[in-house]
Order: C-alpha cells, then structure tokens, then sequence
C-alpha cells in the first residue's frame, strides 16, 4: 500500500483522489458507517435525491478559486442563495417586524449540496478503495519505510505513507501517535473542530411558500430557539425547506430534544405563518452528538471559527511520510469546505510517493 488516509470527510476524499489519478495505491479508513465526515445530508428515499444539508451549505466560487475548479472539475453547478424579499427581525424590538437584509456578495450553492462533492469522488476513486466502520487507534513507525495503522478491530494495515484526515482533537485523543512531538499535540488541542458543537434544524414542505408572501425565508432571532433561518429551497424549486442554526447549548439540547422542536415549530409559524408548523420532515442534526467530530474540548470551550493554524499542522512527520487533512489545518479559509478542499490538495502533494 502507497498511502492510507484516515477519515473519508472531504480533506480526505481529495487527497485519495488526486494521489488515486496520479496511480498512486491507497485505501481510506472511515470509523463511521457513512462518508462525508460533516458533510451530510437528507435524502429522497425513493431516487436517493438530496433534499436537504445537514452539515456545511455554502460556497463563494466568486471569491475561492479552489472550490471553482473542483466543482468544474467534479462536472457539478451552483446556484445563488435565495434572498430576495424580506427577512423577519424578532427580539429586537418590541414586536417582530419585516425588513430587506442584503446577502453575502458571492454566496451560493452547490446544486445537490456538499454531498454531491463526496458523491463524484466517492465514484471516482472507486468504493473498493473505501473502508467504513473501521475506527482506527493508533499509526505507529515500524521501520524506515513502512508505517502501521491499527484498526479498533485488532487488525494492522501496513503501509509506506499515512495521511491523518480526521478533526486534529479527535486524532489527538483517540489515535495513538507515539512519533508525535508534544509541539504538535498541544496545537491539536489547541484547534477547535468549527461547527462541531452546533446544531441544525431542516424543515422540509411541499413548496416555498413563504416567497408568495414576499419574505426571503430569512431570520434573525434573539428569542430563538433558532437564532438565524436561511431558504435552503433545492435548486428546481422542486420542493421547499428552511434551515436554521439552534441557539440552545448542547445541555440544552440534550435534555429536551422533543421540547426543541416543538419549539422549532412554534417559532417557524410564528415567522411565516401557520403553514410552517406543518412540515414534511423535520431534522434537528445535532453535531455536538457525534463522537467522531466533537470532544469535550470543543463542547466545554467557546465556538470560535478557527483562525490560521500554526504551520506544524502543514508539516509532514517522520521524515515526509505522515501528514494531516483537515479543514482546520489549511492556511485558506480554515473551517470552510474550500479550506477542506485546500488542505487534501496539500496532503497529497505531500504524501505523493517518488515514483510518481
């Protein structure tokens, strides 16, 4: 085996792919059940269609180069965010009032979301090249030029390379990494996981039909339960849906999950009107949940969106044969999918084995 990457979110994804095209051998190692790290999504059940994100949403193509060239490249489209119309104000005043609130220049989705980004590298790398459910413990030297990934299952997977795709608290907490200088692991403690104690409500419907009634589907709350709504409406208009970001903590969250979203609800209706509390779905993706992307750090210190991390995150070990994949670790646009995208690129130039 050439390289293994651990983690088959998106840094990871595009680091296989670009070392797979370049021939390179390699095999990704995925502790979920599923691909895509934070990126998710809800599905059609009957055509598999996305409906919906449940992690990441947004792209700015205009203004991050890395993200044009991969949707083009992928064969994918974008499309604007929904804006037009008003947006409903609540807890700024004394009553709720409707008001014009100007979009971010150059923001926009992908057509099928972030999953469609996994969906076509998934497909060209190949699902042979995939292994899910197999959480690993531990990337250790064995000599010179081999390294051994050990699987939770007991298994070693030997190989010349290792790319460590996974959120930098959850590796330094739950991978062994005897090799590692103290350096590095405090500034892995030091990176927050961005969004990873967040939660996000989706409400599904029929059609937009708050865009009848002239509102964008924004809302800016001080009450919450959800401090921010946006249209997540699908590209065809096919169908409708709001998301929102949810200001309650993840206690909060834990302890009334069925109070959550009938609050959710109540909320909705009370901004768009009764039509809103009558969604097809509603899903409440609660991130802070997930081991695989939180730890008690990220849960027990603030939610700040990362800054540049320090360059021993970009830094290959063991003489150029580990490196990290992550969002965080990029030094352009941290946290984003265009930082996820920069980082793979970045490890797989890294880790390209020299007979490529």
């Amino acid at each position: 085996m050439d390289v293994v990457i651990i983690g088959a979110g998106l840094s990871g994804l595009i680091a296989a792919v670009t070392l797979h095209e370049a021939g390179a051998n390699v095999q990704i190692i995925e502790a979920d059940t599923h691909i895509g790290g934070r990126i998710h999504s809800i599905r059609d059940l009957a055509n598999h269609r996305v409906l919906a994100d449940l992690g990441p949403t947004w792209v700015w193509p205009k203004y991050q180069p890395v993200v044009a060239k991969w949707v083009e490249k992928l064969g994918l489209t974008t499309f604007q965010q929904f804006n037009d119309g008003d947006a409903v104000i609540v807890g700024y005043g004394p009553v709720p009032y409707r008001q014009p609130v100007p979009g971010q220049d150059g923001i926009a989705r992908i057509v099928g979301g972030p999953t469609a980004l996994i969906d076509a590298l998934a497909e060209r790398i190949g699902v042979d090249k995939i292994r899910t459910s197999s959480p690993v413990t531990g990337v250790f030297e064995d000599s010179s030029d081999r390294i051994s990934v050990r699987l939770e299952s007991g298994e070693i997977i030997t190989t010349e390379k290792a790319i460590i795709s996974i959120p930098m608290r959850v590796a330094c907490t739950t991978v062994q990494m005897p090799w590692a200088p103290q350096a590095l692991i405090d500034v892995m403690r030091r990176t927050p996981t961005w969004m990873s104690t967040q939660a996000k409500a989706v409400a599904l419907y029929e059609r937009p039909f708050w865009r009848d009634d002239g509102l964008s589907g924004r809302v800016a709350s001080r009450v919450g339960p959800l401090v921010e709504v946006h249209d997540h409406t699908v590209a065809d208009v096919s169908s409708g849906a709001l998301f929102g970001f949810v200001g309650w903590s993840p206690e909060q969250r834990r302890n009334d999950a069925e109070g959550l979203e009938q609050a959710i609800l109540s909320q909705l209706s009370d901004c768009f009107g009764k039509a809103a509390a009558h969604p097809i779905e509603l899903t409440v993706q609660d991130w802070a949940l997930n081991s695989r992307i939180v730890t008690d750090l990220d849960v027990t210190q603030p939610a700040d969106h990362p800054e540049v991390a320090p360059p021993i995150l970009r830094q290959s070990q063991l003489e150029g044969r580990v490196c990290f994949a992550v969002s965080e670790a990029s030094d352009l646009s941290p946290g984003l999918i265009e930082g996820a995208l920069v980082s793979g690129e970045r490890a797989a130039t890294e880790m390209m084995p020299k007979k490529f």
